[in-house]
């Protein structure tokens, strides 16, 4: 038998190296972070690169549907690993959803991964990435950090009860031994990828920056005359202010509410809040005691009606506590951009999300509880259709060279070819 030059029959028989992603969620969930990793796992089989995602058998907005143990999933091979259902609302019930995702997946990934192999770790669960770093040291694969927040830092800043002091000390020891062994962290954000730097200057040259993304050939504007979300939702003549997105612990709200109660009168306001999460039942709650009739609630949209639910809105609220700025970054600012609408971001007045507006000419920012703030930038939205419509136009603008899904793409491709 023939070999071709320079080769060896182990080379020719050797099996292609596989990249096996590590999430919580998946195709077909709906959660950012799986959308995210659907785009990329998808667009890599489509390059001819081995792909194989391991992750548990829930969906982020229904922890008791049943999805298949195993499919293959646009050349994707797909394997769901068993956890318990307690769901995201009480933290006892997550934690026990983290812990047994954490026994299944090291099991699994043990059984899965062989030498050489690329594992990329992303940060659902929190601390995944030290069952993966464990996993890539017995198997001599490559470990991969696919960060979209900081954990324990993020617990620390929201005041999660145990997960201070030493415990929490001990649990950043454990995410920072996992970056210093993998050969790559990706970082979501400038910020982010500046707070590991100079924590583990060590690893500064294994710390580079790939922004999430929007598909800007599936999410583009619709102009709201023609959207018939805005029909259906019984919004056509109205200004509509929107928030989309996960309701959680890092979003701030009574910001956006005490904004909404000031503009209660103004017959032209309607607060759409599209999305789910641990408050929502708060906000819900809020609403009836206020009696605001000017705040409509609706669930998550399919991902294929998004370019119609996200262009709604006139304009978008983002908000993000500031004691987050470098621990997590909105990935809605680049879906909100894609469908060339202005934001409006509740937060840290000069942290990257502000700065990502200003830069771009595409929005504006207001600090935490300074809501007589918003109702002025939302007014002087609503009065001035040429400043909201050219906002639009650079937001859409600054998207197609920054923030789309083919820079992303290869920007993924690059780095994983590299390995």
């Amino acid at each position: 038998m023939a070999t071709v030059p320079g080769s060896s029959c182990r080379e020719a028989v050797m099996p292609q190296r596989k990249i096996v992603f590590v999430n919580r969620y998946f195709h077909p969930d709906i959660s950012a972070t799986s959308q995210l990793l659907a785009d990329l796992a998808f667009y890599l089989a489509g390059e001819g690169m081995r792909g194989h995602v391991v992750t548990s058998r829930q969906r982020y907005d229904d922890p008791n549907a049943e999805l298949l143990k195993y499919e293959v999933v646009g050349n994707v091979l797909v394997s769901r690993v068993w956890s318990s259902r307690f769901g995201r609302h009480r933290l006892t019930g997550r934690a026990l959803d983290y812990l047994t995702f954490y026994f299944s997946a090291l099991w699994y990934l043990i059984m899965l991964v062989r030498q050489g192999d690329i594992i990329v770790a992303k940060t659902d669960p929190p601390l995944i990435s030290v069952v993966a770093m464990a996993v890539a040291q017995i198997r001599r694969a490559h470990l991969v950090n696919w960060l979209h927040d900081l954990f324990p830092e993020i617990a620390t800043a929201l005041h999660v009860r145990g997960l201070n002091g030493g415990v929490a000390r001990m649990l950043e020891w454990l995410r920072n031994l996992s970056l210093t062994t993998a050969v790559a962290n990706v970082a979501i954000g400038e910020k982010m990828a500046e707070r590991l730097k100079t924590r583990l200057p060590q690893v500064a040259d294994r710390i580079q920056v790939i922004h999430n993304w929007a598909d800007g050939e599936a999410i583009y504007p619709i102009p709201s005359v023609t959207n018939p979300m805005r029909e259906l939702w019984d919004l056509e003549g109205k200004f509509v202010v929107g928030y989309s997105g996960n309701i959680g612990r890092g979003h701030e709200f009574d910001t956006l509410l005490r904004a909404a109660e000031e503009l209660r009168t103004d017959v032209r306001f309607v607060f759409l809040l599209i999305g789910d999460g641990v408050r929502r039942g708060e906000i819900e709650q809020r609403i009836q005691e206020w009696g605001l009739k000017n705040i409509m609630l609706r669930p998550y949209q399919p991902r294929e009606l998004l370019a119609q639910s996200l262009s709604v809105p006139d304009v978008h609220v983002v908000s993000m506590r500031p004691e987050l700025e470098g621990l997590m970054l909105p990935s809605k600012l680049y879906a909100i951009a894609a469908v060339g609408r202005p934001t409006v971001f509740i937060g840290h007045p000069v942290g990257e999300a502000a700065v990502m507006l200003r830069e771009g000419r595409c929005g504006f920012a207001v600090a935490q509880g300074n809501w007589s703030g918003l109702v002025d930038q939302l007014q002087r939205l609503a009065n001035n259709e040429n400043l909201r419509v050219g906002m639009g136009h650079y937001a859409r603008e600054r998207f197609e060279r920054k923030y789309d899904k083919p820079l992303a793409m290869k920007a993924w491709k690059e780095l994983l070819r590299a390995l």
